[in-house]
């Protein structure tokens, strides 16, 4: 017999997902993150250089007229992907890996590109709008044109759409309130009319009601066949919105589920982890678990979740698992069945 042909198990996941998603319009994938892995390239004493790895092999599919939401807590690689689809990184940064937009490889240039333009980032942060313009001139401002006029009109229509009066186009940044910033934001993603929506950490602080306001227009957005990626803390956010969602730990993917994986005390979730964050919730067990999240710098073997598991085997220390498909989902684990 021939030899096999070597499997590539992160390609397999790809292959995968597309095969959950099955061949409704709606889902087709417009970006795609496979086997990313980044690291910065720092100086430690004298001239010596050390690579401080921050994401390793992870891969995740953003589809149109659906809305993934990325979680995990600080630390995980949440921003840090956005800022590697965008091609934001510092000249030290080092990736790895292959992104994919609408078919083709998202290289560098291609990123500068479409930023602002096809792909947008909705900030958490006031601070990335400029103190000294007027907000109308800043949200005009995302788009390259030289018909003022009908930037104009449209980001008038916009603003009425968000409940913005017209006295915001001549107000500065520190004049808005909280609610009015994030509207604010996401008229400059809305004017672009970009298919890929980046939301970092948009709804921290926000009361019910705002919040609630800030999730419809992300639904908004992927009614109108947009991709929406939605990095957040916030699990049950998340959850009211979300087709998809992704959790990250230590820089990776562990699992992406289904929003319907989460009903029935989450029975259906496929990794320890995934499961920890549920029972954490207030509505639920209220039940932290041991331990903290790996340092950055911090060598390990095997599963990045090992120490804090309750299901490990010895199997669990002596490499890291695949991404593998089950029920509906993908996971990192060597015990989900």
């Amino acid at each position: 017999m021939g030899n096999k042909a070597e499997i590539n198990p992160e390609k397999e996941l790809i292959i995968g997902l597309e095969t959950i998603a099955g061949e409704r319009e709606k889902n087709e994938a417009l970006l795609k993150v496979e086997d990313l892995s980044l690291s910065f390239i720092q100086y430690a004493s004298g001239l010596r250089q050390t690579e401080l790895k921050v994401i390793s092999n992870l891969s995740i599919q953003a589809y149109k007229g659906e809305i993934l939401a990325v979680v995990g807590s600080s630390g995980s690689g949440k921003s840090l992907l956005a800022h590697a689809i965008l091609g934001i990184l510092p000249s030290n940064a080092k990736l790895e890996g292959k992104i994919e937009y609408d078919g083709e490889e998202l290289t560098q240039e291609r990123k500068e590109e479409m930023r602002g333009k096809e792909i947008a980032l909705i900030p958490q942060a006031i601070t990335y709008l400029d103190p000294l313009m007027k907000i109308s001139n800043q949200v005009i401002g995302c788009v390259e044109t030289r018909n003022e006029g009908l930037m104009k009109k449209l980001q008038r229509e916009i603003f009425q759409r968000y409940d913005l009066k017209p006295e915001v186009e001549r107000m500065l940044p520190h004049e808005l309130s909280g609610g009015m910033t994030r509207r604010v934001l996401v008229s400059t993603a809305v004017i672009s009319s970009s298919r890929l929506i980046i939301a970092d950490e948009p709804t921290p602080g926000l009361d019910e009601k705002t919040l609630n306001e800030t999730l419809s227009y992300f639904k908004d957005m992927a009614d109108k066949r947009c991709a929406v990626i939605l990095i957040t803390h916030d699990i049950e956010a998340a959850l009211k919105i979300s087709h998809k969602i992704a959790v990250f730990y230590a820089g990776t993917v562990l699992e992406v589920a289904n929003v319907e994986d989460f009903k029935n005390n989450g029975e259906n979730l496929r990794h320890p982890y995934t499961r920890a964050l549920w029972n954490a919730l207030p509505q639920n067990k209220f039940q932290a678990i041991k331990g903290h999240q790996p340092m950055q710098d911090e060598v390990i073997d095997g599963c990045i979740f090992y120490e804090r598991c309750s299901k490990k085997k010895a199997i669990c220390s002596q490499g890291i698992p695949q991404l593998k498909q089950i029920n509906g989902g993908v996971v990192r684990c060597n015990n989900a069945s």
